[in-house]
C-alpha cells in the first residue's frame, strides 16, 4: 500500500490541514466548549480542540527541527493552548497552528527525513496524519456541537486506508496492543460505500489471517459486510457511529465486526 493512499499529494494534505481546521473552527463557533464530547467522553469540546491544535504544533516542531527521536510535549511552545478561557483566543490559536504546520510541511517537502512513531519516517507521513487527525476529530466536534458533518469522499477513503495501515503496523510493532488479537483463520470484513463514483473504488476487503491483517480495495464476499454511505462507513469504522446506525447495513456475522471495532482502538 502506498503512503498517499488514494493519491492525495503532499500539497493537498498541507492545504487540507488548514481547510479541515477551518471547518473545525466553524463547528466550535457559538458552541458550548464545556460540553462533554460523546465520542470522546474524557474530553470537553475545548479539550478536543486543544488536542487537535496541540498535535499540529507537535508535528510542526518535529518537522521544523528535523527531529530524529520523539520530542517531549514539554519542549513544544504553545502546545497546551491559550491560557485564557476565551473562545476567540482558542479560535485564533487553532488557525495559527494549522497555518504554521502547513507552511513548515510545505517547506520541508514530503520526503524530508524526520522522526515519526510509524512505519514511515518522513514529513509526508505527518502531513497525511495531521490531515486525517483533523478530519476525524472534526467529526467528534460536529457530533458534540450538533453540527452537520461532511467530508470529501477521497479524504474519507484515505482515512480508512490509513486506519488499516495503522492496524497492520500495530500488529507488527506493538504486540501488547489489542490489535494483535485481530487474527484468523478464515474471517473477513467487507466495507462497501454505496454513494461514491466507481473510479474511487471505495470498497475494502479485510482478511484476518494467523500472521495478521491483510487488506485490498475491491468488492469481494466476506464473513461480514458494512454497507452504506461512505461518510457513515468511515464514522462507524472509527467507532464514531454505531454500525447499525444511520443508513448503514451489517450483512453476515455482526459479531466479527464488533470483535474488530473493540480491538482497533488507536486514537
Amino acid at each position: 500500500m502506498t503512503l498517499l493512499g488514494v493519491g492525495l499529494g503532499h500539497d493537498r494534505y498541507c492545504d487540507e490541514i488548514v481547510a479541515q481546521t477551518e471547518l473545525l473552527r466553524k463547528h466550535l463557533n457559538g458552541a458550548d466548549l464545556a460540553v462533554t464530547v460523546p465520542t470522546c467522553p474524557d474530553w470537553t469540546l475545548r479539550a478536543l480542540a486543544v488536542h487537535v491544535g496541540g498535535a499540529h504544533r507537535w508535528a510542526e516542531h518535529i518537522v521544523r527541527t528535523g527531529a530524529t527521536e520523539e520530542v517531549p510535549e514539554s519542549q513544544v511552545s504553545g502546545l497546551a493552548g491559550p491560557e485564557e478561557d476565551d473562545p476567540a483566543a482558542l479560535d485564533a490559536w487553532l488557525a495559527e497552528g494549522a497555518e504554521k504546520t502547513a507552511a513548515t510541511l510545505r517547506a520541508a517537502g514530503s520526503d524530508a527525513s524526520v522522526w515519526t512513531w510509524s512505519w514511515e519516517r518522513t514529513a509526508g507521513f505527518w502531513a497525511r496524519r495531521m490531515t486525517l487527525e483533523t478530519v476525524i476529530h472534526r467529526a467528534d466536534a460536529a457530533i458534540a456541537a450538533g453540527a452537520r458533518y461532511e467530508v470529501a469522499p477521497e479524504l474519507a477513503a484515505d482515512a480508512i486506508d490509513e486506519w488499516l495501515q495503522i492496524v497492520q503496523y500495530a500488529q507488527r510493532a506493538m504486540p501488547e496492543d489489542a490489535a494483535s488479537e485481530l487474527r484468523g483463520p478464515g474471517r473477513s470484513i467487507h466495507l462497501h460505500a454505496t454513494d461514491t463514483p466507481a473510479e474511487l473504488n471505495a470498497e475494502w476487503f479485510i482478511v484476518l489471517k494467523e500472521d495478521g491483517v491483510t487488506w485490498r480495495r475491491g468488492h469481494e464476499k466476506a464473513t461480514v459486510a458494512l454497507r452504506g454511505p461512505l461518510t457513515e462507513v468511515l464514522l462507524a469504522f472509527y467507532r464514531r457511529l454505531p454500525p447499525g446506525g444511520g443508513q448503514l447495513e451489517v450483512l453476515g456475522e455482526p459479531g466479527l465486526l464488533g470483535f474488530w471495532l473493540e480491538r482497533a482502538t488507536f486514537e
